[in-house]
């Protein structure tokens, strides 16, 4: 495959990397590439930058139950319990040594259970006016579904509202919606979101409860970005 004349595949492939959706051979294969491409590692660096914010989002969760009797039953542990803990058997000493791979499958179980989760297809970084990161913003369109993320300190008055728009490329804005705490949001998404015709996102500081004008902010606009396609 010859990807260095291919701008589009280019991106493509960082993506994915980035994400960690590029596997196997394919993997590989462009790990190999970086070393000798100076301009397709930059490439990657950028999409780190761009989706580092995510980061937020990936939340611990427990394994159930039935993982850790797993575990207890494979390390034969279950006769050896004493005041709470695993004290006193050798078998328990032995099996210490398997405990990392016992943690891994639990993720692995985990993952591989777990609900589906939304399939992000497009985020967009809203950065201040010296290129900050303040927001992130994941679309699943599939679903339907915009999640906007306060990822920095964004001080705000309490009688303030963080406000979401889309600017078309005619310069019509249209509201998404508002931040009710200042910190996140979960919003409908559709095309007054992401159409064809949307050229920029930005955030307005309004008065409590959005802004007054329906035909667009009445405070000042803090910060802006634009939608990136992941997927």
């Amino acid at each position: 495959m010859n990807y260095r004349d291919k701008a589009e595949l280019r991106e493509k492939l960082a993506a994915e990397y980035v994400l960690g959706t590029l596997k196997g051979g394919a993997r590989r294969r462009f790990e190999g590439w970086l070393h000798n491409d100076a301009a397709l590692r930059r490439t990657v660096a950028e999409w780190q930058d761009k989706l580092a914010p995510m980061n937020e989002f990936a939340g611990s969760e427990p394994p159930p139950p039935r993982v850790w009797r797993g575990i207890e039953r494979r390390l034969d542990l279950r006769g050896t319990r004493r005041g709470g803990a695993w004290f006193g058997s050798l078998n328990f000493w032995r099996g210490l040594g398997l405990v990392s791979s016992g943690l891994a499958a639990v993720l692995v179980f985990n993952l591989a259970t777990r609900e589906p989760a939304a399939v992000i297809d497009h985020v967009a970084t809203l950065t201040d006016a010296q290129a900050q990161a303040a927001l992130l913003l994941t679309a699943d369109t599939r679903r339907g579904r915009l999640e906007v993320r306060v990822v920095n300190n964004v001080p705000v008055a309490d009688d303030r509202t963080l406000q979401l728009w889309a600017i078309t490329k005619a310069g019509k804005p249209r509201s998404l919606g508002i931040l009710a705490d200042n910190r996140s949001a979960h919003l409908v998404l559709d095309a007054r979101a992401i159409g064809s015709d949307v050229a920029l996102l930005a955030i307005s500081l309004e008065p409590k409860g959005g802004s007054p004008d329906p035909n667009g902010p009445t405070g000042p606009v803090l910060y802006k970005g634009n939608w990136v396609r992941v997927m």
